[in-house]
């Protein structure tokens, strides 16, 4: 798709606007979280316990604009301080820095994540003790929880076809495209889209080649699937802690999803689900009304479930996400004399292997 340089200048001005206004309402939740943490700290609880941010009990927005940058630090921190005596957390490093810069990640962020990082390993203070009067840390935590939590962790893989299954720990989570299939993509998160009425773009497009088999970012059930007349062929994704919901829409035509995959299945992480395509826009199934192909993928938060739909959704910006998770692409074999791919190294989660055990255990007595 080509863009010239006045739409992409109109594009950055659209998207500015909306992050400033993003910020405000986030400012006001934070403001609201101080009073709240202040009143908890004086009835005995510390403040540097995980709380929610308004008097409904739970966060009503969240501006993820963590770099890609500091994603990379912080994970790198993470993963190589495991098994060690002090494990730094990556998420409690990314929120410690957040708290401290208004959540803004400019070209500094990485050196604090690093001074951090020092200070805690080398015994100078806990990330307790560090955070203990930073107001705003609880609430970044648990949105940065919400956004992150099902991606870094022990699973165990193949690293050969058929192989044995190795224990290992760090990224779990996939790029929603399969490796092998290349995609380009820019940061288009709340500019305009006009079909049906005018409204924001909540997601990222990765413009690819028909086709191209979608994967399962992280672990989870399908919560829905089938024909969306916005979306096109789409499927919705629910985390096991369901506090993420992922949206991957606008698949191919025909032949949208991977055979037999119906709602209430349980998907691991880097699994093939669906191909890329461009349907959509349209309120008569299997049309391809969008111009160019490409997988529209969104992540929404869910605090409470009346933010599952209507006004109080919250869709995250997942540009840096998606490069950060490129680190992790899932391998995939096309089936002989099918259209299906499937993914080469099998992996296991606890939680998702013992749910597929109990569903065919399920299936086996009825």
């Amino acid at each position: 798709m080509k863009i010239d340089f006045k739409q992409k200048l109109e594009k950055r001005k659209e998207r500015d606007w909306c992050r400033r206004i993003r910020a405000a309402i986030v400012l006001e939740a934070a403001t609201l979280l101080a009073l709240l943490v202040l009143l908890i700290s004086e009835n005995g609880v510390p403040s540097g316990q995980a709380v929610t941010v308004t008097g409904d009990g739970y966060i009503k927005w969240v501006d993820f604009n963590v770099s890609y940058e500091a994603l990379c630090k912080a994970y790198t921190y993470d993963v190589e301080s495991y098994e060690q005596k002090i494990h730094l957390d990556w998420i409690e490093l990314l929120a410690y820095v957040a708290a401290k810069n208004g959540g803004d990640f400019d070209s500094g962020a990485v050196r604090e994540l690093g001074k951090i990082a020092e200070q805690i390993t080398g015994g100078e203070t806990t990330m307790e003790e560090a955070t203990k009067d930073l107001k705003y840390y609880p609430y970044y935590k648990e949105a940065y929880t919400a956004v992150l939590g099902g991606l870094v962790g022990e699973y165990e893989i193949q690293e050969t076809e058929g192989g044995p299954y190795v224990k290992k720990y760090g990224l779990k989570g996939f790029s929603p495209v399969a490796k092998g299939f290349e995609y380009s993509d820019d940061d288009d998160f709340g500019v305009s889209r006009e079909y049906g009425y005018r409204r924001q773009h909540l997601g990222h497009d990765m413009m690819g080649q028909i086709g191209s088999p979608v994967v399962a970012v992280e672990s989870g059930y399908v919560e829905a699937i089938g024909w969306n007349q916005y979306g096109g062929w789409r499927i919705g994704i629910r985390s096991f802690d369901g506090k993420r919901y992922y949206y991957y829409a606008h698949l191919r035509q025909n032949y949208p999803y991977q055979e037999n995959l119906k709602q209430g299945d349980t998907v691991t992480a880097g699994e093939v689900i669906g191909y890329m395509g461009h349907t959509g826009y349209s309120s008569k199934e299997n049309v391809n009304n969008i111009d160019s192909v490409h997988l529209h993928f969104g992540l929404q938060l869910i605090f409470d479930e009346s933010q599952k739909e209507g006004n109080n959704e919250i869709w995250v910006d997942c540009y840096n996400l998606t490069r950060f998770l490129y680190k992790n692409r899932s391998e995939v074999y096309k089936v002989e004399g099918s259209k299906e791919w499937k993914r080469k190294l099998d992996m296991r989660e606890v939680e998702a292997n013992a749910i597929k055990s109990k569903e065919i255990e399920s299936e086996e007595t009825e």
